[in-house]
């Protein structure tokens, strides 16, 4: 396979799960699929959980994939970008996906270990919005009865558990392609594209 080859599978990848990332983060503004949470938000009287509003889905798995997305197809589209000074400027243009992936990624592990913003009955207080699996190191996860702890929204903790395992996984599958298209472009960059090679052969045919 050759460098502009591997750089459009890569493209092609990143692509959707790019636009999963992003649905993903949008959705989880809207708990229960309710908007008077998002409405009723703010710093005295929290509704939407915390690691939502990191936009690691929207910014980082979203649109710092998508740029380096677009440039990666170019490289193998035969035009502007399709030699090796392309492959070059695609080494950091996947190293900036990585970083995204990278806070995508931390930002949904983040979600997953603290779980969701919901009202509860706290002990001590009554009900209350807050974070009750916030100091359980990820025990809600295994212990399905502890999900009924959250009163409202209904449903929650289902919901954020999907989605945000839904970017914890598209996170790692960008980082991995992410980091191919670096070693891809370094070879590109070396010993040159299909580009490269189909523009030599015809110089030497006109020649």
């Amino acid at each position: 396979m050759c460098t502009g080859a591997c750089s459009k599978f890569v493209a092609y990848g990143l692509y959707p799960l790019a636009a999963i990332s992003i649905i993903c983060n949008i959705i989880l503004f809207f708990p229960d699929f309710e908007t008077k949470y998002t409405s009723e938000d703010g710093p005295e009287t929290p509704r939407i959980t915390e690691q939502v509003k990191y936009m690691g889905g929207l910014v980082g798995g979203g649109i710092m994939v998508l740029v380096p997305a677009i440039h990666i197809h170019l490289t193998s589209a035969g035009k502007c970008c399709a030699n090796r000074c392309g492959m070059f400027l695609s080494i950091g243009f996947a190293g900036l996906g990585v970083l995204g992936a990278i806070y995508s990624l931390a930002a949904a592990a983040l979600g997953l270990s603290n779980g969701p913003l919901c009202l509860w009955n706290d002990p001590q207080q009554g009900p209350v919005w807050g974070t009750p699996f916030a100091n359980t190191t990820g025990a809600y996860l295994q212990d399905k009865k502890m999900w009924d702890w959250c009163v409202e929204p209904k449903g929650v903790v289902e919901f954020n558990l999907g989605l945000f395992t839904t970017l914890l996984l598209t996170s790692i599958l960008q980082l991995i392609l992410c980091t191919v298209q670096m070693v891809n472009g370094l070879f590109g960059c070396l010993c040159g594209t299909c580009g490269d090679k189909e523009a030599d052969a015809e110089r030497r045919g006109c020649g």
